[in-house]
């Protein structure tokens, strides 16, 4: 572990024991406040009665309104208390989480959200993500389950919508770059962003009795898409508007006793109308409640949003700009929202919405309204919701880079550039950080194809997910695990997990060769992106003699097409490939035997492996060799 690796875990600690030793003193206060309860509502009681018995039923009743009015006051403040305290422990665990990513303890990692809406997603050799099993983008020790800290299941879908990205853009890639860089700085912001997200989403999931898991927040966006597509009420808010506006007429002219006492008939036609239409706002009050209890979940981030300044970071503030709007904020759509409440909250006094709707269609014209108000979230709600995902996903990747201080953002080039891959200090970011053993790396067009040979457990499939796992971030926006890396743009693909289907009645071998044919396509493909390619142990499903025919077939093949990468292989007869074709080279890891046990440097060399380990393995374990 680096010394600047160690000095935020520390930094870390600190701030657990600090805030643990908040929860000791919040606690103190609540219990205090709970004594004050108990004691006001005993204490209140018993004077009350007794003030009753003693000094009359007014001094009773005014001395039981003061002890209410003390009791309400204090368990208002209470009340706060115990919201600093959920949101204590909600920091203590954004905190100690944090802390697993710099050790690497997955068990203390919460689990990221799948990628796929479908739940039943399966990896078919000719139809799976070019490198998302291979390269563990996805999954339970992977990494987007390392960088994941999104409260919402969609910010979290467009963080491993960047991470298996298949067509990179540099000018994307640099501005993503940019604002990771504005936010690492910026650690109160990601820290109460983050809260006040998780505070959101555990409002949603207590509401719909489910503690555990992410919050779908999109539901809302369906839900008001669906009712503003409904048939308008403002046509029967013109004809009742018209007829209660005929009946007040009518009614003053005929007590002025310039007409006759007519108006009772447009009366009966008025309410006739007003009946026949009750259908039309049956549901209008229920679906106002519905909605502003869902918008109150959003409102602790959006107001956070709205109100924090964000003049020192121009990226931020154009991805907040949409919170901006003093007419179409979200705290002015709220504030509708409650008026509309306490308009349609009428109906719960029925004397009044009784003498109301004899006047006028009260109830009409504010469900009317309440369209409207739905017209303009349709709107404004996708907006709202599309930054806070993007700030989700942007958080995790500043996060990742404050908790690794020690990596570097790459340089990318642009796709018309020469292509290439040049890395100083590669190092794997899945690896515990006292395990790692970093390399330079380089691909270009003098070095296109690299014959990776090596002894079994050297490092040979661990490098290609370093190369791999390491593009992934780059094309992210996200810093990579390196001292340097400058690599133009590539479409990934990779071949190292291949395993047959009993399902769809594929061998390992034909289900090897199907990933194969998917990458030689990708090559063929009409694009100006190289591909890079991973291939790990090519051909292992077959003979020796068949394997070696057909590695050396795919090899020259690749070798002339728009594409760079590495080959993991035992066979050292794929080596002489390097004297053959123009632009392979060899490079390979070793190992040594010291007191009977092998021992690895996973240090990259260059050339052929000059040794191999599987029968020294055999002996070692005690099997019988010739």
């Amino acid at each position: 572990m680096t010394i600047s690796t160690i000095s935020r875990a520390q930094l870390l600690e600190r701030m657990i024991s600090r805030l643990n030793r908040r929860t000791v003193f919040l606690n103190s206060i609540s219990d205090k406040y709970w004594r004050a309860r108990r004691l006001l509502f005993v204490a209140g009681a018993l004077l009350a009665l007794f003030a009753c018995r003693f000094s009359g039923t007014t001094r009773g009743v005014v001395l039981a309104i003061l002890f209410v009015a003390a009791f309400l006051a204090v368990a208002l403040y209470h009340r706060r208390v115990q919201d600093s305290l959920t949101r204590n422990a909600l920091m203590i665990e954004i905190k100690r989480v944090q802390l697993a990513r710099v050790h690497l303890d997955w068990d203390k990692m919460p689990v990221s959200t799948s990628p796929h809406e479908d739940p039943t997603h399966e990896s078919h050799p000719e139809t799976a993500h070019p490198f998302e099993t291979d390269l563990d983008i996805t999954g339970e020790r992977s990494l987007l389950r390392l960088l994941d800290s999104a409260v919402t299941i969609e910010g979290s879908r467009r963080l491993s919508s960047w991470l298996l990205n298949t067509t990179p853009e540099a000018p994307l890639i640099a501005h993503r770059q940019s604002l990771v860089r504005e936010l690492t700085g910026h650690a109160l912001f990601r820290d109460k962003l983050q809260l006040l997200s998780a505070v959101a989403g555990n409002e949603a999931r207590t509401g719909r009795g489910n503690n555990s898991g992410r919050w779908k927040s999109g539901m809302l966006i369906k839900w008001i898409g669906r009712s503003v597509h409904e048939k308008s009420l403002l046509p029967t808010v013109v004809l009742l508007a018209g007829l209660s506006l005929l009946n007040i007429t009518l009614a003053v002219l005929a007590f002025l006793e310039i007409i006759p006492q007519v108006w009772p008939i447009a009366f009966m036609i008025y309410l006739g109308v007003m009946i026949a239409r009750q259908s039309q706002i049956a549901s209008a009050f229920d679906e106002l409640q519905d909605l502003e209890k869902a918008l109150m979940r959003f409102k602790a981030v959006f107001e956070y949003l709205e109100t924090r300044g964000c003049h020192n970071t121009p990226g931020l503030a154009k991805i907040c700009s949409p919170f901006l709007d003093k007419e179409k904020r979200p705290s002015a759509e709220v504030r509708k929202l409650q008026i509309l409440a306490a308009a349609l909250g009428l109906r719960t006094n029925a004397l009044l919405w009784l003498l109301a709707h004899a006047i006028v269609p009260w109830d009409f014209y504010f469900t009317h309204r309440l369209e409207l108000v739905k017209q303009d979230l349709a709107q404004l709600l996708p907006r709202w919701l599309d930054a806070w995902y993007e700030l989700e996903a942007l958080n995790s990747l500043a996060n990742f880079a404050y908790l690794n201080p020690e990596y570097t953002f790459p340089v990318v080039a642009e796709a018309t550039k020469p292509h290439g891959f040049e890395a100083h200090g590669l190092c794997h970011p899945l690896l515990k950080p006292d395990a790692k053993v970093c390399n330079d790396f380089a691909l270009n067009d003098e070095q296109k194809i690299v014959v990776l040979t090596g002894s079994n457990m050297a490092g040979k499939s661990t490098f290609l997910r370093t190369v791999g796992v390491n593009l992934s971030l780059a094309h992210a926006g996200a810093p990579v695990n390196a001292a340097s890396l400058q690599t133009s743009l590539f479409r990934v693909f990779t071949c190292i997990k291949v395993s047959d289907s009993v399902q769809d009645g594929l061998s390992y071998f034909y289900a090897e060769v199907k990933r194969l044919k998917g990458l030689l396509s990708a090559t063929e493909a009409d694009d100006p992106l190289p591909v890079l390619f991973l291939i790990d142990e090519i051909f292992r499903g077959t003979n020796s003699r068949e394997r070696l025919i057909g590695s050396r077939a795919y090899i020259r093949a690749l070798a002339e097409r728009l594409s760079l990468g590495l080959v993991a292989t035992h066979d050292l007869e794929l080596v002489k490939l390097a004297d053959e074709i123009r632009g392979v080279a060899n490079f390979h890891f070793r190992e040594d035997v010291r007191g009977g046990k092998m021992v690895f440097d996973y240090q990259l060399r260059a050339g052929p492996c000059p040794t191999t380990n599987a029968l020294q393995i055999m002996r070692l374990e005690g099997l019988p060799v010739a």
